[in-house]
């Protein structure tokens, strides 16, 4: 094979990992937005009516199918609701939003000194994670968590990539 057939080829692979990279980051920019809304929401909204809330819009698909593995699950989440479970939940929300629509529009703006902070964030999300899985599994968690290991070695593979020195006209690097 000649080195313009593995040079492309190596292009077409970095591009690919950068489109998925951006992507990736689109979703966790999304869900930050999500978590911020609910972290307001759980702010503003007193448990009894958050409940209310839940068994008003899961009230039909559990009509339709009463043993719905979702429907069932967030009502009886919003059901055990407490005044300092939603505090907690809600300053819980606000914070892991806020981290993460930070770092994602940093990145996404090329800001290189972003990458670190969004890595050690990622490390903490995960290890926690890690926690909540061996005390409390859930299939959502599992997702989540192997979510994030994606997107974790997807910015650290960027990173590398960005801190990498452009090459002088001589060819030497800086």
């Amino acid at each position: 094979m000649s080195k313009t057939n593995t040079s492309t080829s190596a292009d077409k692979r970095e591009a690919l990992i950068s489109r998925v990279f951006h992507i990736g980051l689109f979703f966790k920019g999304f869900d930050g937005l999500l978590e911020l809304v609910g972290g307001v929401l759980l702010l503003l909204l007193p448990a009894a009516k958050l409940d209310a809330i839940v068994r008003t819009l899961t009230m039909h698909e559990l009509k339709e199918d009463p043993t719905d593995f979702i429907a069932t699950h967030i009502r009886d989440y919003a059901a055990t609701l407490t005044g300092s479970a939603t505090l907690f939940a809600a300053l819980y929300l606000l914070t892991h939003g806020l981290v993460k629509v930070v770092l994602v529009a940093a990145v996404l703006r090329g800001r290189i000194g972003a990458y670190p902070w969004m890595i050690g964030f990622l490390v903490a999300f995960i290890v926690y994670q890690g926690y909540e899985l061996a005390t409390h599994f859930t299939v959502g968690m599992l997702l989540l968590t192997l979510f994030d290991i994606l997107i974790l070695w997807l910015t650290v593979h960027e990173y590398r990539l960005h801190r990498k020195p452009a090459h002088q006209p001589n060819g030497t690097d800086k």
